[in-house]
């Protein structure tokens, strides 16, 4: 199936032929879909917390990072803002010259909130002799366009979202890195001092991203007192996955060489696996509010981290009782009831075990990686849903779902999914090390079975395209989760460029 030329790309890339044969197998079989128990809700799966538990957890957090611990906040940031403008561009393209759809409207009546509206006049006044005012008045609606998204202005339009300015501040303007940077000094500093932010950033914008946060954190470290350590990767060669045709064959490109694409942000466990640290928060790069909004964000990512922190004592502490043989009954069955009711992992046959079949049940359950999700009110947003659901070794537990995971012509299926209450904006921290302080090896706790097929074109041409387990869905699938209800106030993403109007990334008044 596969000539030299074909052996000598899978090297290139780190990518085995028994990988890319596995892979070609995944096309023809499928994926199966989860079975799912529940959609979970508060009081089912989700934790609602008490004011004077939160106050309790948030000491809890405040304590640990005062201790020599490292913990890190990685950022998936390679994603282009592209998306962002699809109705700009849209219009560009249009037969017509002024703005015609609510959305085109709505641009041009904000487009002075903007907080990128200073750099955009000046390109304007550049390129085309006139500032945006003017091009408006004269009814040059399209050339201002042209210069917020091609290269001859902003270049907006092929840059990503980290990079662009999200919010106005009385001296400057901040882009989503700069706002992590910020969010980090406030949740992530250790006793150090030293702040660490990751980001996964596409190969063609990291000197970007380099640049811009070589210059920010030198201003920041002395606003807030901190040591900035800022890291970067790509997503790896090795986890693209082959393209297929209709037939379910390698996808060949015009010259006959076999077409791989990126494996989606599930690949991302391999970048988040490099990470030498003992916690790591995790969130999305347009997740972020101007500082007289930041509270809530820091108060509730302090939360769920102190939630982290003490269940992970505790799995600690038991996992060190079982290493000592000093259990007895009891013990055994407070474990079990904190695995069945805290972790929420439960297996209805556990009765039927025998105490050495109970103690290696134990074992594998609380010997993973951990991790706390929030989880906000579902208010229609897109995003993977917390359900409950059933493991290969009859144990069921707590999942992030997609809706592609999920058979939607199964009746009782599609009802859980549609009467699920909550959906999971990316808002995780996660515990990494074992009792011993050993790095789990992360790839370990993947679910393969849950990737995903996509339809896809090239050239005209029609194909297949494989994604790796999601991040947070499949990617995490094997780890001990538990979700944490937490305000949508801090759930405020940037979908499209007018979203940076609403109040949650204006000014404060």
């Amino acid at each position: 199936m596969f000539d030299d030329k074909d052996l000598s790309l899978f090297a290139s890339k780190g990518i085995s032929e028994s990988t890319v044969m596995k892979q070609l197998e995944d096309f023809k079989k499928g994926f199966p879909f989860l079975e799912l128990k529940a959609a979970a809700s508060v009081g089912k799966g989700i934790l609602a917390v008490s004011p004077e538990e939160t106050d309790k957890y948030i000491e809890c957090w405040e304590n640990y990072r005062s201790e020599n611990h490292k913990i890190t906040k990685f950022v998936p940031a390679s994603g282009a803002a592209s998306r962002m403008f699809k109705d700009l561009f849209a219009f560009l393209s249009s037969d017509y010259e002024s703005p015609q759809t609510s959305f085109e409207r709505n641009f041009f009546d904000g487009i002075e909130k903007f907080a990128f509206y200073s750099d955009l006049n000046s390109v304007c006044v550049r390129n085309e002799g006139k500032g945006i005012r003017q091009l408006v008045a004269g009814g040059q609606y399209k050339s201002v366009v042209s210069n917020l998204l091609e290269s001859k202005g902003l270049g907006y339009g092929s840059l990503p979202k980290g990079l662009l300015k999200f919010h106005k501040y009385c001296e400057n303007a901040r882009t989503p890195l700069e706002e992590h940077l910020t969010e980090g000094a406030l949740y992530v500093k250790g006793v150090d001092a030293h702040v660490r932010l990751h980001f996964t950033v596409s190969p063609e914008h990291r000197s970007l991203f380099e640049d811009l946060a070589l210059v920010s954190s030198r201003q920041m470290a002395a606003q807030y007192g901190v040591v900035y350590d800022i890291s970067f990767s790509e997503q790896k060669p090795s986890t693209d996955t082959v393209a297929v045709d209709l037939q379910n064959r390698p996808f060949r490109n015009e010259d006959g060489s076999i077409l791989f694409r990126p494996g989606g942000h599930g690949a991302l466990i391999a970048n988040l696996n490099e990470i030498d640290s003992d916690i790591i928060f995790i969130k999305n790069i347009d997740n972020v509010v101007p500082d007289h909004l930041k509270a809530d964000t820091v108060k509730y990512k302090k939360l769920i981290a102190g939630i982290l922190i003490s269940l992970q004592a505790r799995i600690f502490k038991y996992l060190r009782l079982l290493d000592s043989g000093g259990y007895d009954w009891a013990s055994l069955d407070e474990i079990i009831r904190f695995v069945q009711t805290e972790l929420y992992c439960r297996n209805d046959n556990l009765a039927k075990l025998n105490e050495k079949q109970i103690i290696s049940y134990l074992r594998g359950k609380l010997n993973r990686p951990i991790r706390v999700c929030g989880m906000v009110r579902n208010v229609g947003e897109p995003g993977g849903g917390p359900f409950v659901a059933l493991n290969a070794d009859g144990s069921y537990s707590l999942q992030i779902l997609e809706s592609s995971q999920i058979d939607m012509n199964d009746e009782e299926k599609r009802r859980m999914f549609s009467e699920g209450t909550h959906f999971n904006p990316v808002d995780l921290v996660c515990g990494v090390r074992d009792y011993n302080g050993q790095k789990f090896n992360l790839p370990d706790y993947v679910d393969h079975s849950t990737g995903f097929i996509s339809s896809k074109s090239k050239n005209g041409r029609e194909l297949k395209a494989l994604e790796l387990p999601g991040l947070w869905n499949g990617a995490m699938s094997d780890w001990n989760t538990v979700f944490v209800e937490v305000p949508l106030s801090t759930f405020n993403p940037v979908k499209t460029v007018n979203d940076l109007l609403r109040t949650q990334h204006q000014p404060q008044q």
